[in-house]
Protein backbone atom coordinates (compact mmCIF):
# COMPACT_ATOMS: atom_id res chain seq x y z
CA UNK A 1 0.00 0.00 0.00
CA UNK A 2 0.77 3.65 -0.36
CA UNK A 3 2.92 5.09 1.89
CA UNK A 4 2.04 8.98 2.22
CA UNK A 5 -1.36 10.98 1.04
CA UNK A 6 1.41 12.79 -1.65
CA UNK A 7 2.43 8.98 -2.64
CA UNK A 8 -1.08 8.20 -2.86
CA UNK A 9 -2.06 11.95 -4.99
CA UNK A 10 1.04 11.25 -7.41
CA UNK A 11 0.08 8.09 -8.95
CA UNK A 12 -3.65 8.83 -9.32
CA UNK A 13 -4.79 9.50 -12.71
CA UNK A 14 -6.63 12.90 -11.18
CA UNK A 15 -3.47 14.57 -11.20
CA UNK A 16 -2.21 13.15 -14.49
CA UNK A 17 -2.15 16.73 -16.44
CA UNK A 18 -0.67 18.68 -13.35
CA UNK A 19 3.42 18.89 -12.83
CA UNK A 20 5.14 18.28 -9.59
CA UNK A 21 4.31 21.56 -7.70
CA UNK A 22 0.73 21.29 -8.61
CA UNK A 23 0.28 17.56 -7.50
CA UNK A 24 1.69 18.71 -4.17
CA UNK A 25 -0.78 21.69 -3.54
CA UNK A 26 -3.67 19.06 -4.37
CA UNK A 27 -1.77 16.57 -2.07
CA UNK A 28 -2.31 19.24 0.93
CA UNK A 29 -6.04 19.38 -0.06
CA UNK A 30 -6.97 16.20 0.26
CA UNK A 31 -7.77 13.37 3.32
CA UNK A 32 -5.72 10.05 3.25
CA UNK A 33 -7.41 7.35 5.22
CA UNK A 34 -7.11 3.55 4.93
CA UNK A 35 -10.52 1.87 5.55
CA UNK A 36 -10.93 -1.61 7.43
CA UNK A 37 -12.96 -4.62 5.64
CA UNK A 38 -16.23 -3.88 5.17
CA UNK A 39 -16.29 -0.41 6.18
CA UNK A 40 -18.59 2.04 4.62
CA UNK A 41 -17.39 5.17 2.51
CA UNK A 42 -20.62 6.01 0.76
CA UNK A 43 -23.81 5.36 2.17
CA UNK A 44 -26.63 5.35 -0.65
CA UNK A 45 -29.15 7.77 -0.15
CA UNK A 46 -27.25 9.79 1.27
CA UNK A 47 -25.44 13.68 -0.43
CA UNK A 48 -21.60 14.28 0.05
CA UNK A 49 -19.29 16.76 -1.94
CA UNK A 50 -16.53 14.73 -1.61
CA UNK A 51 -14.40 12.92 -4.45
CA UNK A 52 -12.65 9.65 -3.34
CA UNK A 53 -9.87 8.02 -5.49
CA UNK A 54 -8.54 4.28 -4.47
CA UNK A 55 -4.82 4.11 -3.95
CA UNK A 56 -4.87 0.28 -2.60
CA UNK A 57 -7.78 -2.30 -2.12
CA UNK A 58 -10.89 -2.49 -3.58
CA UNK A 59 -14.68 -0.95 -2.84
CA UNK A 60 -17.59 -2.73 -3.52
CA UNK A 61 -20.12 -1.12 -5.06
CA UNK A 62 -23.53 -2.25 -3.40
CA UNK A 63 -27.52 -1.74 -3.83
CA UNK A 64 -30.28 -2.50 -1.00
CA UNK A 65 -32.61 -4.87 -2.76
CA UNK A 66 -35.11 -3.75 -0.60
CA UNK A 67 -35.41 -6.84 1.34
CA UNK A 68 -32.43 -6.33 3.74
CA UNK A 69 -30.50 -7.91 1.53
CA UNK A 70 -27.33 -6.37 -0.70
CA UNK A 71 -26.05 -6.90 -4.28
CA UNK A 72 -22.65 -6.00 -5.82
CA UNK A 73 -22.89 -4.45 -8.82
CA UNK A 74 -19.47 -3.68 -9.65
CA UNK A 75 -15.78 -3.46 -7.71
CA UNK A 76 -13.94 -0.16 -8.03
CA UNK A 77 -9.63 -1.20 -8.14
CA UNK A 78 -6.93 1.12 -7.59
CA UNK A 79 -6.93 4.25 -9.44
CA UNK A 80 -10.50 3.93 -9.78
CA UNK A 81 -12.68 7.33 -8.83
CA UNK A 82 -15.78 6.79 -7.00
CA UNK A 83 -18.39 9.57 -5.41
CA UNK A 84 -17.58 12.01 -8.86
CA UNK A 85 -21.38 12.30 -9.61
CA UNK A 86 -21.74 13.88 -6.16
CA UNK A 87 -19.19 15.52 -6.31
CA UNK A 88 -20.01 17.10 -9.28
CA UNK A 89 -23.94 17.45 -9.07
CA UNK A 90 -24.41 17.14 -5.19
CA UNK A 91 -27.22 14.63 -5.67
CA UNK A 92 -27.77 11.65 -3.81
CA UNK A 93 -25.50 8.75 -4.21
CA UNK A 94 -27.10 5.78 -5.94
CA UNK A 95 -25.20 3.03 -4.16
CA UNK A 96 -23.15 2.26 -1.12
CA UNK A 97 -19.60 1.73 -0.98
CA UNK A 98 -18.03 -0.77 1.38
CA UNK A 99 -14.17 -1.22 1.32
CA UNK A 100 -12.88 -4.96 0.20
CA UNK A 101 -10.02 -5.70 2.39
CA UNK A 102 -7.99 -3.06 3.96
CA UNK A 103 -7.84 -0.23 1.08
CA UNK A 104 -6.72 3.35 1.20
CA UNK A 105 -8.47 5.94 -0.30
CA UNK A 106 -8.01 9.78 -0.37
CA UNK A 107 -10.88 11.83 -0.72
CA UNK A 108 -11.00 15.63 -2.04
CA UNK A 109 -13.79 17.95 -0.95
CA UNK A 110 -15.40 20.46 -3.56
CA UNK A 111 -15.29 23.49 -1.66
CA UNK A 112 -11.15 23.15 -1.40
CA UNK A 113 -10.80 22.16 -4.83
CA UNK A 114 -12.97 25.84 -5.78
CA UNK A 115 -10.69 27.70 -3.20
CA UNK A 116 -8.14 27.23 -6.07
CA UNK A 117 -10.22 29.03 -8.51
CA UNK A 118 -8.65 32.13 -8.27
CA UNK A 119 -4.89 31.52 -7.43
CA UNK A 120 -4.85 27.78 -9.33
CA UNK A 121 -7.68 28.32 -11.86
CA UNK A 122 -5.06 25.71 -14.40
CA UNK A 123 -4.83 22.88 -11.31
CA UNK A 124 -8.50 23.16 -11.08
CA UNK A 125 -9.39 22.97 -15.01
CA UNK A 126 -7.03 19.62 -15.49
CA UNK A 127 -8.50 18.26 -12.39
CA UNK A 128 -12.11 18.69 -13.82
CA UNK A 129 -10.70 17.10 -17.08
CA UNK A 130 -9.53 14.01 -15.11
CA UNK A 131 -13.51 13.88 -13.54
CA UNK A 132 -14.83 14.17 -17.16
CA UNK A 133 -12.64 11.46 -18.61
CA UNK A 134 -13.46 9.29 -15.67
CA UNK A 135 -17.35 9.68 -15.86
CA UNK A 136 -16.71 9.72 -19.75
CA UNK A 137 -15.11 6.38 -19.87
CA UNK A 138 -17.87 4.81 -17.49
CA UNK A 139 -20.67 6.18 -19.41
CA UNK A 140 -19.02 4.45 -22.62
CA UNK A 141 -18.83 1.25 -20.76
CA UNK A 142 -22.29 1.19 -19.90
CA UNK A 143 -23.49 2.04 -23.72
CA UNK A 144 -21.20 -0.94 -24.81
CA UNK A 145 -22.59 -3.27 -22.10
CA UNK A 146 -26.79 -1.91 -23.09
CA UNK A 147 -26.26 -3.01 -27.10
CA UNK A 148 -24.57 -5.81 -25.87
CA UNK A 149 -27.77 -6.88 -23.24
CA UNK A 150 -30.10 -5.26 -25.93
CA UNK A 151 -28.60 -7.73 -28.67
CA UNK A 152 -28.77 -10.50 -26.38
CA UNK A 153 -32.65 -10.00 -25.91
CA UNK A 154 -33.03 -9.66 -29.33
CA UNK A 155 -31.15 -11.87 -30.35
CA UNK A 156 -30.13 -9.18 -33.23
CA UNK A 157 -27.16 -9.11 -35.83
CA UNK A 158 -26.69 -13.12 -35.97
CA UNK A 159 -24.40 -12.72 -32.70
CA UNK A 160 -26.28 -14.97 -30.25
Amino acid sequence: MANTCAEMVGTSPLVAELNEEQKAMLADLVTCRTLADGEVLIREGEVSNELHVIAAGGLAVTRNTGSGDWVTLHVLRPRDMAGELGFLDNLEHSATLRAVGPTQVFSLRRDKLEELLTSQPLIVYRVMRAIVREVHGILRRMNVQYVELTNYITKQHGRY
